[in-house]
């Protein structure tokens, strides 16, 4: 177990088999308190898998996963939530039939600070107000189109209150102008004190907003460092990047 009260997650030779299939194969990294981490790698490569090993969805078959200094391997998803760690996920899944502000006010109620039913509601409200999501509080869930679901998702997850936050692809079918809107509101959460780890596809903006980078391929950790770093290793090139100019690329637009 880690003793370093700086870092904040901590994942020791986690793996995860699913029958005969090796999803993740003895991954370890940490995340400082503070820290934006991205997660990168190409489709299958067992991020989301790791996600889920982390966040309790389901146990690691082998390693540990030590969050703010304990032993949190195999616990389950709405203790970590009290713990401190909340996730949003890749496919957005909103409780279509209520209200937006209902749908925060639940992430409120069952996140660290163990609020009552009005205390939530009064968090939904602020969270809402700083996703730009305030307008359409009374409007149902199901009724929002993709950005906003995104922006709900981020919100409900924010209402939490969490000291981790795990984004699983919270850009993805965003426009451009949507993904710096969402960029500036991820900065805005680190800002506050969050630690944020985020899965993406999108190489210029994990590039531009993460401190470092993990690279996974086939359930194996390849490459971690900055984004400068990774973006000129030659086994990401290969794996992922598939191309230098590629890399170089994606190195420029994140300068």
């Amino acid at each position: 177990m880690t003793t370093d009260t700086s870092v904040i997650l901590d994942i020791q030779d986690v793996s995860k088999r699913f029958g005969g299939l090796l999803a993740l194969d003895r991954v370890s990294f940490g995340i400082e308190k503070g820290e934006i981490l991205g997660l990168i790698g190409p489709n299958g490569a067992g991020k989301t898998t790791l996600f889920n090993a982390i966040n309790g969805v389901y146990p690691p078959t082998e390693g540990h996963v030590i969050f703010q200094g304990q032993d949190v391997t195999g616990l389950p998803s709405f203790k970590l939530a009290r713990m401190g760690m909340a996730r949003t996920h890749q496919v957005v899944r909103p409780l279509s039939e209520l209200s937006v502000r209902e749908n925060v006010t639940v992430g409120a109620c069952f996140g660290r600070e163990n609020l009552s039913l009005d205390q939530a509601g009064r968090v939904a409200d602020e969270v809402l107000a700083f996703v730009g999501l305030a307008e359409r509080r009374e409007m149902l869930a199901g009724k929002l189109n993709v950005a906003q679901k995104k922006r709900l998702e981020l919100a409900r997850a924010l209402a939490a209150r969490p000291t981790l936050l795990l984004l699983d692809e919270v850009l993805a079918g965003l426009n451009p102008h949507e993904v710096a809107g969402m960029l500036d509101v991820i900065r805005q959460i680190r800002e506050q004190g969050v630690t944020i780890i985020m899965i993406e596809h999108l190489m210029h903006a994990v590039m531009n907003v993460s401190d470092r980078v993990v690279v996974l391929n086939y359930g194996a950790k390849i490459a971690e460092g900055t984004p400068t770093a990774v973006s000129n290793n030659q086994q990401v090139i290969e794996a992922y990047l598939g191309d230098p100019k590629v890399a170089r690329q994606f190195l420029e637009e994140a300068e």
